[in-house]
C-alpha cells in the first residue's frame, strides 16, 4: 500500500469532522481493513500514522503495539458484523470508540515499555477474543 492510499483514507475521513479524533482513528482504521484487509491494513495504518507524526514534528507519539492493536480489533469486529457505512459499524460497536479498550487486554506498564512503543507486544492482561495470529 502506498502513502497516497492512506492520504485517501484520511480525506475520507476528514470530509466529516473537524479534528482527528480516537472516533476518526477507529474511522480510518475500518477503511484501510475494509479496502486492504487486516494484515495490509496493520502496515498501512502504522506508515501513515508514524509519518504524520513525524510530519507534526512528534515522532515519539507513534506506537506499534497500540496501532496494531487497534487494527486487529476494528478488524475482528468488522468481520464479525459486517455494516455498509461507518456510523453504522460505531453504533454496533461502541466499546470501539472508547479509548481504553486496550487496558482490557493490557497492563498499562506494558503499553508505557520501550519494547510496546516499538515492537510488537502481545496482550498481557487477557487474549483478544480470537485465535488466529499473523
Amino acid at each position: 500500500m502506498t502513502s497516497r492510499t492512506f492520504d485517501e483514507l484520511m480525506t475520507e475521513v476528514m470530509a466529516s469532522a473537524d479534528t482527528f479524533g480516537h472516533r476518526q482513528h477507529v474511522h480510518l482504521t475500518w477503511l484501510a481493513v475494509r479496502r486492504t484487509g487486516m494484515p495490509a491494513a496493520v502496515a498501512l495504518v502504522a506508515e501513515g500514522i508514524r509519518r504524520t507524526a513525524r510530519y507534526a514534528g512528534a515522532p515519539q507519539k507513534y506506537h506499534v503495539t497500540m496501532s496494531r492493536a487497534w487494527v486487529e480489533l476494528v478488524a475482528h469486529h468488522t468481520a464479525e458484523h459486517p455494516t455498509p457505512d461507518f456510523t453504522t459499524f460505531a453504533d454496533r460497536n461502541p466499546e470501539l470508540l472508547d479509548k481504553r479498550l486496550l487496558s482490557r487486554f493490557y497492563r498499562s506498564t506494558t503499553l508505557a515499555g520501550a519494547a510496546a512503543r516499538t515492537g510488537w507486544v502481545e496482550p498481557d492482561l487477557a487474549p483478544f477474543p480470537w485465535t488466529v495470529r499473523f
